[in-house]
């Protein structure tokens, strides 16, 4: 039985089985896996190497099948490595084999982590023909395989299901929805001639984009909630920002493109949390208080956030717009703003002393600054791209 479409003997075998190892779709899998370990503070070597072995399998089952499907079945592919029975033969290796080194799990680290295993290979294989038709499968497929990978590698070092690694496979499931919205979009014209629908196809490639960068925004929020909260530590958010700084390089460019930026910044927004998790570079460091201000603390902040809200205005052109939306705004705030400090709701007590129509000074400049920032964000985000 021949193995490979091009050659014969074990050497063009081997050639082709391993052409179905894609360095780029298959690392972040088996990093998300050793990343649950960082996460549990422990390597227990043995249940580390076989639960990253179960989800090399995995992934690899997915190519597989996705190979066969598309070249066998859809005739979407030019060319494929293996055979027919190639494919059929490595798809039994392969399954066996996680079936395999998932039982050696399931007895070197309990039958619970086997259990957060099994749906890494369930996910692969029907990712092709049954999953990768429905926009919202074929978007969550591949994230939700790396958020298991999370939760299932730190399960097996540290034998419970925890927060931590719940809140990151959540954070990558969310990010990593957008990235594969974009990724998507680079087969966009192909899918639709085919009634394939992915997102870009379901809702079309600009709305599809604007999508996958609220998911990646998403995302990156849930980065800071958690490390408020105190479930991430407290440098999370600049692995976030970094990860953020690609995605706004890669939001100007084509499909293509940006998914290649979009994929190296998923790998530094990997490295950062590991170095976030196992340095914890700023804990046990206080918040810098900007109270040393005294009583300009509270204009200061409104001075910062006043001028990102004049820079956006400025970019968007949309100054006189803010203007008129802050004057309508201001009789209603002011009697809101009026009313709630004369009846106690809050106290200021970082403020200059000066009032203003029975109101402080830093209030009248709050309720110029908080509604003209939100119609600067609004515009920048209107502005149409070309």
């Amino acid at each position: 039985m021949a193995i490979a479409r091009h050659g014969t003997g074990s050497r063009a075998a081997a050639a082709a089985l391993a052409s179905q190892v894609h360095p780029v779709f298959m690392l972040p899998p088996l990093a998300a896996s050793v990343f649950g370990a960082v996460l549990a503070g422990r390597f227990a070597p043995a249940a580390l190497g076989l639960h990253a072995a179960a989800t090399f399998f995995a992934v690899y089952t997915a190519h597989l099948k996705d190979g066969y499907v598309d070249f066998y079945r859809r005739g979407e592919d030019d060319d494929h490595p293996l055979t027919e029975a190639g494919c059929r033969w490595a798809l039994a290796g392969a399954t066996l084999w996680f079936v395999a080194v998932t039982g050696a799990l399931g007895v070197v680290a309990g039958p619970v982590t086997a259990l957060l295993t099994a749906p890494m290979w369930v996910l692969g294989y029907l990712h092709a023909p049954q999953s990768d038709t429905n926009p919202v499968t074929t978007t969550l497929g591949y994230p939700s395989g790396i958020a298991l990978a999370i939760v299932g590698g730190h399960h097996a070092q540290f034998g419970a299901v925890a927060v931590e690694p719940l809140a990151f496979g959540l954070v990558f499931l969310v990010a990593l929805a957008g990235v594969k919205i974009i990724d998507d979009s680079t087969d966009y014209a192909y899918d639709r001639s085919i009634a394939k629908r992915t997102v870009a196809v379901a809702l079309g490639v600009r709305r599809a984009r604007r999508l996958a960068y609220a998911l990646l925004y998403a995302g990156f929020t849930l980065v800071l909630v958690f490390a408020v909260d105190g479930v991430f530590p407290p440098s999370s958010p600049l692995a976030a920002v970094a990860f953020g700084l690609v995605a706004v390089a890669a939001a100007g460019a084509g499909p293509s493109v940006a998914t290649m930026l979009l994929v190296r910044g998923a790998y530094v927004f990997l490295a950062g949390l590991v170095v976030a998790v196992w340095f914890r570079p700023l804990s046990g460091l206080p918040l810098p208080d900007i109270g040393v201000l005294g009583p300009y603390t509270y204009l200061a902040t409104e001075v910062v956030f006043g001028g990102m809200a004049l820079a956006l205005l400025r970019r968007a052109d949309a100054v006189w717009r803010a203007a008129r939306t802050v004057l309508a705004l201001y009789p209603i705030a002011f009697v809101w703003d009026w009313y709630t400090l004369t009846v106690g709701v809050f106290a200021i007590p970082l403020r200059t002393g000066v009032d203003v129509a029975g109101i402080p000074l830093e209030e009248h400049l709050f309720m110029v600054v908080v509604p003209a920032l939100v119609v600067g964000v609004h515009e920048t985000l209107s502005v149409p791209k070309d």
